[in-house]
């Protein structure tokens, strides 16, 4: 067994979330999601229309998480499911379903403060774009993290430009870096969404975002394959040929690269993604979300590697 960095699980070699999170609150810990009901700049003709060509929230959003049902009885949802199929102690209030800063300050805080008030809750995760982050918002989410646990997650999904357009992501890469400057330091965390096997994309220039990542005041990731789902323009561009997804063996090899050159502190929340089965188009690997996971896992393992041991 190598001498891992201390940062890093000794069985997993990597950073894991779970695994922070359980150093820092000393129990187990689960995120509940919950749907308050926002919608996008990308989506509501502000910065365009569509949405990414990837992006159907059906695909990653629980059945008990709907913008009609309140927001106290899908955390108690989500609550009792964890406990029952984790032993959970203790959670956090995932906001994910598309732009969860895109409204005025004191809407935020009102839906912010009501998932705090559980006594259970620990504190909020908020997924936003890096476009649609005010002053303001800065300000009520830095005052949160003086009380509570806080990560701000920023979807990024690409460092190439032109990947960005083709995908109708909205933004630049040198809108994201401004605001994860404009985020730093506050006393939260920062986490950045990425997703691998865009059309055109090569693993060179993939493996390059670690090393951005690595430059960066971000505290943790969430990284998943490309994959095509019903309701998308993407699922159109598989229909007729325009997109051509990765195998099983290009993924876990490419994901596997990344974490080695992602620095040991850097924790990692996600390593794959996936759609219920009724709306999943391509790729379909067969595989549950805990055995994507430990394919990658057993990669490094079968290499003799860990997260961080080829950083520069």
């Amino acid at each position: 067994m190598p001498n891992l960095p201390d940062e890093l699980h000794k069985d997993l070699r990597i950073n894991s979330y779970g695994h922070y999170l359980r150093r820092r609150f000393g129990c187990r810990v689960s995120k509940v999601n919950v749907d308050a009901g926002f919608t996008c700049p990308n989506r509501d003709g502000s910065k365009g229309v569509g949405g990414c060509i990837y992006c159907n929230n059906v695909s990653f959003s629980p059945k008990d998480t709907q913008s009609l049902i309140p927001l106290e009885e899908q955390l108690a949802a989500g609550m009792a499911y964890h406990r029952t199929r984790l032993g959970s102690e203790k959670f956090i209030v995932y906001f994910q379903k598309y732009t969860n800063t895109y409204a005025s300050v004191d809407s935020l805080a009102d839906l912010y403060r009501r998932a705090l008030n559980h006594p259970n809750v620990l504190g909020i995760s908020v997924g936003t774009r890096p476009d649609a982050l005010s002053d303001g918002t800065l300000e009520l989410l830095t005052e949160i993290a003086r009380t509570h646990y806080v990560c701000l997650e920023l979807g990024l999904q690409s460092m190439d430009d032109a990947i960005l357009f083709r995908i109708n992501r909205g933004h630049t890469l040198a809108e994201f870096l401004a605001t994860v400057q404009r985020a730093a330091g506050r006393g939260f965390d920062v986490c950045t969404h990425l997703i691998y096997g865009f059309p055109g994309e090569h693993p060179e220039e993939f493996l390059k975002t670690a090393d951005l990542i690595a430059s960066l005041p971000i505290d943790s990731i969430k990284l998943h394959q490309l994959h095509a789902v019903e309701g998308t323009e993407l699922a159109e561009m598989y229909r007729r040929g325009e997109f051509v997804p990765l195998s099983l063996r290009d993924y876990v090899t490419t994901a596997a690269d990344f974490l080695e050159r992602l620095p040991a502190r850097v924790t990692v929340q996600r390593l794959y993604g996936s759609a219920p089965l009724a709306i999943s188009i391509a790729p379909r690997w067969g595989l549950k979300n805990n055995q994507m996971w430990y394919a990658v896992l057993n990669e490094l393992r079968r290499r003799g590697t860990w997260q961080g041991c080829r950083v520069k």
